[in-house]
């Protein structure tokens, strides 16, 4: 079930322009980043929560709404919450995957240069 989760995780994650991957060794998270800076992380059992989660950077006070709306699927991650990052839970059966592309998605535009985040815009014709 976790490589299937991560699968799908790097699948979104590196389908951004100059996305790529820096794996956690002997941990199982991976690391997100678009040139050297975050937008995502998968994370299993992080500071042993038992959650299999993907943590992302949300507009400023985003992040308390959708841990506050709806705690089953969001919470806020350890260290990261107070700089505008949430975690989404996506180890349960009512994963929402369009939900958490555009989380993903959400998280890519806030950290990327504009000029990447043209070219997700306005795709060469």
């Amino acid at each position: 079930m976790i490589s299937e989760l991560s699968s799908s995780i790097r699948s979104i994650c590196l389908s951004f322009p100059e996305a790529r991957v820096e794996p956690v060794e002997g941990e199982g998270h991976l690391i997100f980043k678009v040139r050297k800076r975050t937008f995502a992380y998968f994370l299993v059992d992080h500071h042993g929560d038992g959650e299999i989660a993907v943590s992302c950077k949300v507009e400023p006070g985003h992040n308390l709404t959708l841990a506050e709306g709806d705690p089953a699927t969001y919470f806020l991650p350890k260290y990261l919450h107070h700089r505008g990052w949430v975690s989404a839970r996506v180890d349960q059966r009512s994963t929402d995957w369009d939900e958490i592309e555009g989380l993903i998605d959400l998280s890519y535009r806030l950290v990327a240069p504009r000029s990447l985040v043209r070219q997700i815009d306005e795709p060469s014709k």
